[in-house]
């Protein structure tokens, strides 16, 4: 196993850690998962609140496990931002009791999806405050913030200077928060991808299109393995939910951090089958068509249509598209449908992609079972 600086924390985790939000199958299959990790050399384990049964799941396995010190490992928490500081400072304390600890070492707020929740955070009696006395308390050793929001958002959360480290979604398929990436490198920040191979797309189990054109490599992978040659990001969330889907990624834990000549090869090859097949359809990810007077989240739709025509990620496309509608702040926006033709967006597409007929087509190939967060 290879670790990586965890920005500013000054501390040293495992290039993959392991997210404990997809194995609660039960507390037998949860502390097996976590032993095969640990044994491989993960050290990173990361929990939440809202994680149904997860807190107390780990609490029980921390309790037991004799394979490493309490000091080799880190825990990460996260709580979701709130307007009540005496809320957040109970949930501290209810966390620790979960997962029977004296000290939690990252607690991230989870989820500063939008203005309100970084306002939440950032006015004087706001609920940074009693994370910050935790932390002066040693109750809590560092803390970060997850997000799901617009990049705007994102940045501006960065800015507050108040943070040591992001969960961040940034993955191949999505690389829309670049700047947040470096931004938050530039500010020393400990820079942790969550789920690549899930929100990522879907790349646990990956189209036959998609398999053959990332050949002789799997999709995951190669995701993976973009990911990792990124010097500034610190480690990934590997989404693992049972002990034997460590063997995909076995291979990564050694090597080295920069691609390949044959995975650059292959990387630019999946760039230019998307453009050769979506051709004068392709959506470049400007984000000039927004504002959408109907609230339809514009690009995101035309991401998931572009993914769905070029490598057959329909799964992927109606996993994510049935989120619209159904997850609030989470996944923000209106489905395609909802296009009124008023053509608003139109002259701001420097592509002149017609933009309304393209998303009638996504919503036509997307529709699916209406979905929500995993979790919920």
């Amino acid at each position: 196993m290879r670790y990586r600086r965890f920005g500013k924390t000054n501390v040293n985790l495992s290039i993959f850690s392991l997210g404990t939000m997809r194995c609660l199958a039960s507390q037998s299959v949860f502390n097996n998962t976590l032993e095969t990790g640990i044994s491989l050399g993960i050290n990173h384990l990361e929990t939440a609140r809202g994680y149904g049964e997860s807190e107390q799941f780990l609490g029980q396995f921390l309790q037991q496990q004799t394979l490493v010190s309490r000091e080799e490992l880190y825990i990460t928490t996260k709580l979701t931002p709130t307007p009540n500081a005496e809320l957040m400072a109970q949930w501290i304390d209810e966390s620790l009791e979960r997962l029977k600890l004296d000290y939690i070492d990252c607690v991230a707020i989870h989820g500063i999806n939008t203005w309100e929740h970084l306002q939440w955070i950032t006015r004087p009696d706001g609920c940074f405050l009693p994370l910050k006395r935790a932390l002066d308390k040693g109750k809590i050793h560092h803390i970060g913030f997850s997000t799901h929001g617009s990049l705007d958002v994102i940045l501006a959360a960065i800015e507050t200077n108040l943070f040591e480290f992001i969960n961040l979604h940034y993955y191949y398929f999505f690389q829309r928060n670049e700047l947040a990436i470096a931004l938050a490198s530039q500010k020393d920040m400990g820079i942790f991808i969550i789920s690549p191979g899930d929100k990522g797309g879907l790349l646990f189990t990956p189209s036959a299109l998609l398999q053959d054109l990332c050949a002789p490599f799997s999709p995951l992978e190669l995701t993976y393995r973009f990911l990792l040659s990124d010097g500034r990001i610190s480690t990934l969330s590997t989404g693992i939910s049972h002990p034997s889907e460590f063997t995909s990624i076995l291979s990564l834990f050694k090597g080295n951090d920069k691609l390949t000549l044959e995975e650059s090869k292959k990387l630019n090859q999946l760039e230019e089958h998307l453009s050769t097949v979506l051709n004068i359809e392709k959506c470049s990810q400007c984000y000039q068509c927004l504002p959408c007077p109907e609230s339809i989240n514009i690009p995101e739709i035309l991401r998931l249509r572009n993914l769905a025509v070029a490598y057959d990620m329909k799964e992927y496309g109606q996993y994510r598209y049935g989120m619209l509608e159904n997850a609030g702040h989470w996944f923000p926006g209106n489905k395609g449908h909802r296009c009124t033709d008023c053509g608003e967006c139109l002259p701001r597409c420097p592509e002149n992609l017609e933009i309304p007929k393209l998303l009638n087509d996504a919503h036509q190939r997307l529709k699916g079972t209406t979905r929500r967060r995993l979790w919920e």
